[in-house]
């Protein structure tokens, strides 16, 4: 990633906070995260999240035949997950190498 693609990330919460502190409001300094950082953060949610609903489903189909279907649609943010995974593994083989 160039520099240039943080800037634009960066920039508006700049002035923000510029123009909080300016205002007198106080403002926590939040640490930017890395490109791996917030992958490995999105995946472990989405993943968690998947899980979560597969096996609420799963256990309601005991009793509900049809919340299995439920259940399945599970795989959409579970398959979204692993991508995130994929890209944080890749973005850090990528950073090691260049």
């Amino acid at each position: 990633m160039d520099h240039e693609h943080f800037t634009g990330v960066r920039k508006p919460r700049t002035e923000e906070r510029t123009l909080a502190l300016a205002r007198g409001v106080s403002v926590p300094m939040e640490p930017e995260l890395s490109q791996v950082a917030r992958s490995r953060r999105y995946g472990i949610l989405l993943t968690a999240g998947a899980v979560g609903w597969m096996a609420t489903f799963s256990i309601i189909a005991r009793f509900e035949h049809d919340a299995g279907i439920a259940a399945a649609f599970g795989a959409i943010p579970l398959a979204l997950g692993i991508g995130y995974f994929l890209d944080a593994f890749l973005v850090r083989r990528e950073l090691r190498t260049s």
